[in-house]
C-alpha cells in the first residue's frame, strides 16, 4: 500500500517525538530501534523508510528535544516582563516537577554525558542547539554587551543544568529539593551580581 508524502511526514514526526521522551528517559544506548519504532505503532523493519541509520534518528530526537525548550523559553519572555523573564526561565527549569519528568524535560542534563562519547556529526548538531539556548538565555540578560552577556548566559546554564543533574542523583527528596533551591539562588545571585552598578551623577561624585 503507498501512502502519501503526508502521511509519512506525520508518521516521520511522530517516530521523533516518541524517540525524544524515550531517550531522555532511558538514554542514548537504553532503548534500540526495535522499541523505539514500537513506541510509535510501527514495526521495525519500516525504520529505513524515515531514517538512513539510527544516528540519524537520534540526531532528530535531540534537536526535537532541544527545540522544545528553546520554544518555552521563548514563550516566558513573550508572556512575562522585561525585568522578570530570566528568574522566571530560572525558576521554571529548576523545579521538582522538570527533576522528576525526565523525559519532557531538558535533554542536556539527561544526554549531555553520552553526547559527548556520539560521533562528530551528533556532537555537532547537539552543539548547535545548545548554542540557540545559550543565545535565548542572553537575551534576557539587559544592560550588558552581547559578548558580556553571552558568557553569563552560559556560566547560568551550566549552573542550572548541574543542578538539575545532582538533584536526580538524589533522588525526590528534602535534601533533592535543597539542592534545587541552591541553584536557582546560585544563578539568580549571579544575575544579580553582574549588573553594572548604577553611574553616580558627577555632583555626587565630586562631593
Amino acid at each position: 500500500m503507498r501512502y502519501s508524502k503526508e502521511h509519512k511526514q506525520e508518521t516521520h514526526a511522530r517516530i521523533v517525538k516518541k524517540a525524544s521522551v524515550r531517550l531522555r528517559e532511558k538514554g542514548a544506548h537504553g532503548i534500540g530501534v526495535a522499541d523505539l519504532m514500537k513506541d510509535a505503532g510501527l514495526t521495525h523493519g519500516g525504520f529505513y523508510a524515515h531514517f538512513d541509520s539510527r544516528e540519524a534518528l537520534v540526531i532528530e530526537a535531540f534537536a526535537y528535544a532541544m527545540d522544545r525548550s528553546t520554544e518555552r523559553w521563548r514563550k516566558i519572555a513573550e508572556q512575562t516582563p522585561l525585568d522578570k523573564r530570566l528568574a522566571t526561565i530560572v525558576e521554571t527549569y529548576l523545579t521538582p516537577v522538570h527533576r522528576d519528568d525526565p523525559g519532557h524535560g531538558c535533554a542536556v542534563p539527561t544526554l549531555g554525558a553520552e553526547i559527548a562519547r556520539e560521533s562528530a556529526k551528533t556532537r555537532k548538531a547537539f552543539a548547535a542547539k545548545l548554542e540557540q539556548m545559550i543565545d535565548i538565555m542572553a537575551d534576557q540578560i539587559l544592560d550588558v554587551p552581547r559578548k558580556t552577556a553571552r558568557k553569563q548566559a552560559m556560566a547560568m546554564l551550566a549552573t542550572m543544568m548541574g543542578t538539575l543533574v545532582l538533584s536526580r542523583i538524589a533522588g525526590s527528596g528534602e535534601f533533592s529539593d535543597e539542592i534545587l533551591g541552591a541553584g536557582r539562588e546560585a544563578v539568580l545571585m549571579r544575575g544579580e551580581a553582574k549588573k553594572p552598578a548604577p553611574r553616580k551623577s558627577a555632583t555626587a561624585t565630586r562631593n
